[in-house]
């Protein structure tokens, strides 16, 4: 049976939805915060939590302690995990009834995926493999032959809301799909797989 690699950022889980109080909590506006949040590469790729969050501070002319650095960690993994996209678990639940293999490939840091390891949704993936561990992220070459070494296969179908990601992991010869829905997903994988339901 296929493989099926799904992305986790704006797949399984919302678009931050902290943004604003973590915005609040610096003291500057969404605006300004929005600005310099998104520019994640090197946090995504092994850097450490005192790294990103003291280059935010820096953009927005703070300076912040340790305390505060652990502070806006948990605020943000907490965003991105807390509240998962309904549809999506569902998707994954019947999917993994049905014994489809499944694995999440996640640009994201280390201190976050070892949250997200322990979250109810994550049991349904047979692997799963976050950039941060590895130093490097999508859509680099390496990270697409990192999972074919994991999960023991090339046959893979993958989704992600990246056409970047997505571009990558087709020139790696994988089934590679913009993801657009949980619903549209289960269109297409109904073909593939009949027993999931509507």
């Amino acid at each position: 049976m296929r493989w099926i690699v799904f992305d986790f950022g704006e797949v399984i889980s919302q678009k931050n939805p902290a943004r604003p109080l973590m915005a609040e909590r610096l003291g500057v506006s969404s605006e300004r915060f929005e600005s310099v949040y998104w520019d994640r590469d090197a946090y995504d790729r092994g850097g450490s939590d005192a790294d990103y969050w003291g280059r935010i501070g820096a953009s927005l002319g703070l300076s912040l302690t340790d305390a505060e650095v652990r502070e806006m960690t948990a605020m943000d993994n907490a965003g991105w995990l807390d509240e998962p996209v309904a549809e999506t678990v569902a998707l994954l639940e019947d999917l993994s009834a049905l014994g489809v293999p499944l694995a999440l490939l996640s640009n994201a840091p280390s201190t976050f995926a070892r949250l997200a390891e322990k979250v109810p949704w994550a049991k349904h993936f047979r692997h799963l493999v976050f950039s941060g561990d590895l130093g490097y992220a999508k859509p680099d070459a390496a990270i697409w032959k990192h999972v074919e070494s994991v999960v023991g296969s090339s046959d893979l179908v993958f989704y992600d809301d990246r056409l970047s990601n997505v571009e990558g992991a087709l020139v790696a010869g994988w089934d590679a799909r913009l993801w657009t829905s949980a619903a549209a997903a289960r269109v297409e994988l109904r073909t593939e797989f009949g027993e999931l339901s509507a």
